[in-house]
């Protein structure tokens, strides 16, 4: 049983049993100001649901990266597959995980908007992982937000906010880490920030960043495990899947029990790519930032973000080959580059404070994925990498040509390797513009609103290539004639090419207004925002051809090989296609919210609010499947929030307590399917209705006996279920929980500090994560359970004014703690959280 109260005591036993007793005293806990409601106010004084890490927890915690500061709070979980491939999820507020070969075009709009100070990044299927360098805070505002940061943030929002330049302020320090994994490679990284006045209005900030994380995961042989003989078009119905699951009639294989016996089948072979560690990464990154004062009481603020980020492997591994292994046939790897420049102009008029903020921020990504796994769900690979008398063993066959079916009957013949891969290339344009005014209008009445615009243009190229057809059917890949990004000839072996751009523009009018109905005892607080958005896709879901073999040997394929069936979207969702022309919404959405201060230390306040995301175009569309048509078109989900929640803080400021209980009502939950029974493409559909209850809350203690000593601990409760299922497709069952919402998460630390004289201070540091089971999905055949886990870590070090060493390590008792999961292609994959790593860290002022 998972006990961290105890592992908490006997720690702090230790400490203040062995350590000097000259203790660093910190008489209250420290004041956060956030800035939750687009404006700065104490963390105490702000009645939402808002956590922050402010600079120095996230030093002492030595965050980082994406999964680093999401490890620290509870309530929020993050699915995905390595570094740039996340998506976060607050509140348990998820139905599926992201699959990165079709999640940017065809994916779903996040429902937790990451913002970078004023810009929002969030984009379909994967959020850019800012590497959080220098930052002031990192602040999680849990339940909708609709009315202030709008779509894709009905279920919370993720901020990152820089350190801004410090104008008469010299800083300049260096931080230096490095790091060893004993069942991976080494890792090491660099920090350097550079604060210059220039004169007594302007000042310039530097960083530069480097993080070279060595990989864990090895890449283990295999040679006669996977075959076409495993593809799904051979499985028969009653077949149990590995996460339990039975195949139904209907998703039966076309040939399922057929006697294979007079098939040769060619085994996958990854030979040349067995190599352990095979997933290491590396960030680089500069951000210069520029601040002016001007004699008006203006204020310019510009910043420029340049990071690359380089990552080889997968991050995942298969529970059959064991713990940190997997069996890859293809090289993965991914470059992920973005740019976000942004600029802010603040001043005052009359009593308001007004501020105009805009943003442009482009990503390009090239990423190489192997897609091998596909043979246990593809039916229709056979038909590529087969002699037809293996796929069709009964057709009646005239010149080349299959002039009919032919799926009973006995296979015979060859299959070539099940090897595939996928050639992902994406750019990424989001621009973006808010302007907004803050302040009291009254001597009773604050407000905050404005309007808001975007701007985002996601083009994606995937090219999937299979790798048994190449020689097999000749030179028969055509030329991409309606291509958005190229209108080049396929790549040998290219059978399927997804070449879409897809845009989402929105606009949003905003605001809220808080009255002191009885000043320093009860306020009331109404908001509102009005939301227009639009989806659209253009491109093709096209086929690079539907390959009969050359039965006669005259060298003449079929014309259907030469002209390849398309899923031209640009006509479908046009004014003269089948589908909408977007997908698009608007309306209001409200807030209201009561607080009610009792004392200057305490806070009670009862919230609803409501939030949505955009909805999307389904490159499948129209699809029949029985009773059931694949819409064109998703809608809008929502979100409506009940919040009871209160910030108490002793007297003597050594206690502080946060925390709320909360009801969600989800309508039309969007989610993404991939049932070939009904389409060989995946689609979205609204799914479900379902609810979420929960207790969330945190907690810092200064006890007054022990001076030097801090203790915080945090903790989220979920019961989350599908209330009502919308989609008559069996693939959703009423009754089951969210994907990404364990029951319970709990984390506790506590940090002592002494005196060591000469002007030294030392530290120790001992932290427990533990997260509940939860699950992968909502959707039944790609739903995995993802184990429970509890996490580790302890640190210790010695400061002065000038520098600071850290002994640190983390995952101390070396858990393969499942933090993630995915069952789209049938099998069982695992992404673990690094195992046991410990190392130095170094700083240095300048």
């Amino acid at each position: 049983m998972f006990k961290p109260n105890l592992l908490s005591t006997i720690s702090i036993y230790a400490i203040s049993a062995g350590l000097p007793v000259a203790a660093v005293a910190q008489d209250a806990i420290d004041e956060i100001v956030v800035t939750a409601r687009k404006k700065a106010e104490s963390l105490q004084d702000v009645p939402i649901a808002v956590s922050a890490l402010d600079e120095k927890m996230l030093d002492e915690l030595g965050v980082d990266v994406f999964t680093d500061y999401l490890l620290q709070m509870p309530g929020i979980t993050a699915g995905g597959s390595g570094p740039g491939q996340n998506t976060i999820y607050i509140r348990g507020v998820a139905s599926t995980t992201p699959n990165l070969t079709t999640a940017g075009v065809a994916g779903l709009a996040p429902n937790v908007s990451l913002y970078l100070d004023e810009q929002p990044l969030s984009q379909p299927g994967r959020n850019l992982d800012v590497y959080a360098v220098d930052m002031e805070r990192v602040e999680i505002l849990a339940g909708p937000q609709g009315t202030l940061f709008g779509a894709s943030s009905q279920a919370g929002v993720v901020r990152l906010i820089t350190n801004k330049p410090q104008i008469g302020e010299y800083t300049n320090y260096g931080r230096f880490e490095s790091a060893y994994t004993p069942e991976g490679e080494p890792s090491a990284k660099f920090e350097l920030v550079s604060n210059i006045p220039v004169n007594d209005k302007l000042a310039v900030r530097t960083v530069l960043y480097q993080d070279k994380q060595g990989g864990y995961i090895d890449n283990v042989r295999s040679v006669d495990e996977i075959s076409m003989a495993d593809s799904a078009r051979f499985r028969a119905a009653g077949a149990e899947r590995a996460n339990g699951t039975t195949v139904l009639e209907k998703r039966k294989g076309f040939q399922a029990g057929a006697n294979l016996s007079g098939v040769v089948f060619t085994d996958a072979d990854n030979t040349d790519l067995v190599e352990d560690d095979i997933n290491d990464t590396r960030y680089r990154g500069i951000r210069a930032s520029a601040k002016y004062e001007a004699d008006n009481g203006i204020t310019l603020l510009g910043s420029i973000t340049d990071q690359k980020l380089e990552s080889d492997g997968v991050f995942f591994d298969d529970p059959n080959k064991g713990e940190y292994k997997i069996s890859r046939f293809q090289k993965d790897e991914m470059t992920d580059d973005f740019t976000n420049i942004n600029w802010t102009v603040t001043g005052d008029i009359g009593s308001l404070t007004a501020l105009y903020t805009g943003a442009l921020t482009e990503r390009e990504t090239d990423q190489v994925v192997d897609y091998t796994d596909y043979v246990f769900v593809g039916q229709y690979l056979p038909h590529y990498v087969c002699d037809t008398t293996v796929s069709y063993p009964s057709a009646v066959l005239t010149g080349d040509t299959k002039a009919s079916g032919g799926l009973a009957g006995t296979p015979t013949g060859t299959c070539s390797t099940p090897e595939n891969r996928v050639d992902s290339f994406s750019e990424l344009t989001n621009e973006s513009h808010e302007i907004r005014f803050s302040g009291f209008v009254t001597e009773t009445i604050d407000a905050t609103f404005g309007a808001f615009m975007s701007e985002l243009e996601l083009k994606e190229r995937n090219d999937f290539v299979y790798l048994g057809s190449i020689g097999r059917y000749g030179d028969i890949y055509p030329v991409n004639t309606d291509g958005i990004s190229t209108t080049e000839k396929y790549p040998s072996g290219t059978i399927w090419r997804n070449d879409v751009t897809r845009t989402d523009d929105q606009m949003g009018v905003f605001g809220e207004m808080t009255f002191d109905v009885m000043p320093d005892l009860w306020s009331l607080t109404l908001g509102a925002r009005y939301y227009d958005v639009e989806v659209d896709l253009k491109g093709s879901a096209r086929g690079g051809g539907f390959p009969a073999k050359d039965n006669n040997g005259d060298g003449v394929y079929p014309a259907a090989d030469v002209n390849p069936s398309a899923n031209n979207l640009t006509t479908l969702f046009s004014a003269s296609g089948a589908g909408p022309d977007t997908a698009s919404a608007d309306g209001w959405i409200p807030k209201v919210s009561v607080s009610h201060t009792p004392a200057e230390n305490k806070l009670y306040y009862a919230t609803y609010s409501e939030g949505f995301r955009p909805g999307i175009l389904n490159r499948p569309g129209g699809t029949v499947s029985g009773g059931y048509t694949v819409p064109y078109a998703v809608a809008t989900d929502e979100v409506k929030n009940y919040e009871l929640g209160w910030k108490i803080t002793s007297d003597d400021r050594r206690l502080r307590f946060n925390g709320n209980v909360f009801f969600v009502e989800i309508n039309e939950l969007q989610t993404t399917i991939f049932d070939p029974s009904i389409a060989n493409l995946f689609f979205s559909e609204n799914a479900a209705n379902a609810e979420v209850m929960g207790l969330e809350g945190d907690v810092t203690y200064l006890p007054a006996n022990i001076k030097g000593l801090t203790v915080t601990g945090a903790f989220s409760f979920l019961d989350s279920e599908v209330k009502e299922v919308l989609v008559p497709t069996e693939d959703v069952e009423k009754g089951a929980s969210l994907a990404y919402a364990p029951e319970v998460q709990l984390n506790v630390r506590a940090r002592y500090e002494w005196e060591l004289g000469n002007g030294m201070q030392a530290h120790v540091m001992p932290s427990v994560i533990y997260s509940d089971k939860q699950y992968s999905d909502i959707i039944s055949i790609n739903r995995d359970e993802i184990a429970s886990y509890t996490l580790v870590n302890l640190s210790a070090g010695i400061t002065n004014d000038l520098w600071s060493a850290e002994f640190f390590i983390d995952n101390a008792t070396d858990e393969h703690a499942e933090t993630a999961r995915n069952f789209v292609n049938d099998v069982e994959r695992i992404t673990p959280a690094r195992p046991l790593t410990f190392g130095l860290r170094f700083g240095r002022d300048f």
